[in-house]
């Protein structure tokens, strides 16, 4: 028993220095004036050219420390959240099996993972490191909730085309208070082409609010234990009801 506590304390610890040690790496310390400077800067090249990812991130990051702080206190609070924050998982193709998830039943977490990377022709090593993020453990949040992104986009059953990623950020908006967010769903909308976007006001947006106001806090959910769990099991825990997807074109 004593060596099996052993073990499992040194895991993770090993997996928290992981994290730490990219943070120190990639950290670039800035002050409040230049945090509202690349806040500005970034917010305004996103605006005019939304394929620019590090822009994007750059502004989650110096403009999103309160909602960041939301984001820690409810998974402190949340026993699967907690857990979540002490042994900080990462998501990318050197802890994640997918040929493993390929291989399981076609109604699982894990399978509708492989598969939404697989059709969507995407992989879980694009996300970025944290750079302007002082505090490390908000820095580990806003890690998680960039490598978790494919699987919100998974569980909701949105794809990464326009429609699906301004779809995802009004849910994102709603359970994150993250400005970029709100900003993406706000903005992106505007890009949407007719036929997008006459689908997008009557059946998206009032899915994505309805969804976003009575889901529960996604980030919580420790994704890497739940390959296994049924899709329909996780909605019901989720308290999600996935939107059926007529036409995307």
């Amino acid at each position: 028993m004593l060596k099996k506590i052993i073990v499992s304390n040194h895991q993770m610890y090993r997996q928290m220095s992981d994290f730490v040690t990219q943070y120190n790496e990639n950290h670039i310390p800035t002050t409040a004036f230049q945090k509202l400077l690349l806040s500005v800067g970034s917010a305004t090249v996103s605006l005019f050219d939304p394929q620019r990812a590090d822009m994007i991130a750059t502004m989650g990051e110096t403009t999103g420390t309160h909602a960041l702080k939301y984001m820690r206190d409810k998974m402190i609070n949340n026993p699967e959240g907690s857990e979540i924050l002490q042994l900080q998982p990462r998501i990318n193709t050197s802890t994640v099996d997918l040929n493993k998830l390929r291989c399981m039943p076609e109604n699982t977490l894990g399978y509708a993972y492989f598969k939404f990377l697989n059709h969507n022709k995407v992989t879980p090593d694009s996300r970025g490191s944290v750079q302007f993020i002082d505090d490390v453990e908000l820095a580990y949040v806003m890690q998680r909730y960039r490598e978790v992104h494919d699987l919100f986009h998974t569980v909701l059953g949105m794809p990464t085309n326009m429609l699906g990623e301004v779809t995802v950020k009004w849910i994102e908006a709603f359970q994150t208070k993250l400005p970029m967010t709100l900003s993406g769903g706000l903005f992106g909308a505007i890009r949407l082409k007719p036929k997008q976007r006459e689908q997008y006001v009557q059946y998206y947006l009032p899915w994505a609010i309805q969804t976003g106001l009575n889901s529960n806090f996604m980030l919580n959910i420790y994704f890497e234990k739940r390959w296994e769990q049924p899709m329909e099991e996780l909605h019901k825990e989720l308290n999600i009801k996935p939107l059926e997807i007529i036409n995307l074109k």
